[in-house]
């Protein structure tokens, strides 16, 4: 700051737009009045600071709403704007909250300004909550927040709590969150946890503008395989309410768990496989996209119809993809009869899968068909031949039976009847059962 004032021997400048509450460094040089290049040296330094002042700006507060028997907890947390200043050597917080309804006395408590977050306990009515800083000079401006009510039976503080959570994209700068962007809104909040599987979880929050519909929300404390959850609320007249739900990684990771397979179903041909996977699993290290069922022949390569090659470092296995993460089973087919396999199930991500480093080992049962064509070819005729053989007699005599000979015959056996060459029968040897004649003229005779 210059000063041509030459008149009075007592010199005073005022220098304005400095800040309340600053040290500033102070000094002064004379010059000559003809000549105005010629100055003296600088004098020492003087120390100045400005007096306190009225905090200025405005805290942006948040709040966390836990219901309970009776009414609600409520955390609230705040934090400086960039705007803020506490423009004191001492400052502290003043937080006040009032039922709306029925105008009842206020409440308030305060806070050292080492503190950022307090608990308090409201039933279920509407509330005014107010936080301000305050110096030794006065109060700043009060930041509001409004809780609507909500029934005393009620789990949930808006019934929008029942949203659906939707996936957000990883970037290398943090994690896109995109939302609808309605008019009706003065501005939007987003917030999450730093550390999600911690208690408490460390709550974060971030505000935008009303013509705002996605931001890329970026942490040092964000790391990959880690599932993050983000609530977007609308705010509009110092009351919010819940818009949308994400979830996303930084950077999605292989699953940490494999699936289970509970159930193994075989035919001469074909495998069937059935798992379980618990898809809401929190410690999952990405989103999981579906499975992949790995089967290989202990002996020889694999060429299964409908699958494809999976080189280790070992051996050759046969891949099938399933892209559907609800499926539960998938059956394999084309395997050969009575064939020891060896077969996997792993989940993927957009991180990938882990190492298949455990199988389940199988063999298929023998053809039931070839058994049945092999028993009617073989087997029925030895078993035929076997009875065959084993009645002999019998069956000589059923299918090729004896004719008997007259030169055989006992009763014909007597040597000192013959005449000539024949036997001759004596009558009184034989005693016929019935006597038959063919005519009375032969009866007569006899």
């Amino acid at each position: 700051h210059n000063s041509s004032d030459v008149d009075s021997r007592h010199k005073r400048i005022t220098v304005r737009g400095l800040q309340p509450y600053t040290e500033y460094m102070a000094r002064v040089r004379c010059g000559v009045a003809r000549h105005f290049w010629r100055w003296s040296e600088w004098s020492q330094r003087l120390a100045i600071r400005t007096k306190e002042a009225t905090p200025s700006g405005k805290l942006d507060i948040w709040r966390e709403i836990t219901p309970v028997l009776g009414g609600r907890n409520v955390t609230l947390f705040w934090k400086k704007t960039p705007s803020f200043q506490a423009n004191g050597k001492k400052f502290s917080y003043e937080v006040t909250w009032e039922k709306l309804e029925d105008g009842s006395k206020p409440e308030n408590i305060s806070f050292s300004s080492v503190y950022n977050s307090t608990r308090i306990f409201i039933d279920n009515h509407s509330y005014r909550i107010r936080i301000r800083a305050k110096n030794n000079v006065n109060f700043s401006l009060p930041s509001v927040l409004i809780i609507s009510g909500a029934p005393d039976n009620s789990r949930c503080i808006f019934s929008t709590e029942e949203v659906k959570k939707v996936q957000a994209n990883g970037t290398d700068d943090g994690i896109l969150i995109s939302w609808e962007s309605r008019s009706i809104y003065d501005s939007y909040i987003i917030d999450w946890c730093n550390f999600p599987r911690l208690q408490p979880c460390d709550l974060q929050w971030e505000r935008f503008g009303p013509n705002t519909s996605s931001a890329v929300i970026s942490s040092a404390a964000f790391v990959p395989g880690v599932r993050y959850k983000f609530h977007i609320y609308g705010s509009v007249a110092n009351k919010v309410s819940l818009l949308e739900k994400k979830i996303g990684y930084l950077r999605e990771q292989p699953p940490g768990l494999d699936p289970i397979v509970r159930k193994v179903d075989l035919t001469y041909n074909s495998v069937t496989l059935s798992w379980d996977f618990c898809l809401t699993n929190e410690s999952e290290r990405g989103f999981v996209r579906g499975y992949h069922v790995y089967v290989s022949p202990i002996q020889g390569n694999c060429n299964l119809k409908g699958s494809k090659k999976h080189i280790l470092s070992d051996s050759e296995l046969c891949k099938y993809t399933i892209e559907n993460p609800e499926e539960k089973g998938y059956t394999v087919e084309h395997l050969m009869p009575n064939t020891k396999y060896k077969t996997a199930v792993k989940a993927f991500t957009g991180g990938g899968e882990t190492d298949i480093d455990k199988f389940i080992f199988i063999v298929t049962p023998y053809n039931s068909n070839t058994l049945y064509f092999v028993f009617l070819l073989v087997i029925v005729p030895t078993l035929v031949a076997a009875v065959c053989h084993w009645k002999m007699k019998w069956v000589k005599e059923c299918c090729c039976p004896v004719v008997p000979s007259p030169n055989k015959s006992k009763v014909l056996s007597f040597k000192e009847y013959k005449i000539d060459s024949e036997k001759v029968l004596k009558i009184n040897d034989c005693i016929p059962d019935m006597l038959a004649m063919d005519s009375n003229i032969e009866a007569q005779k006899l």
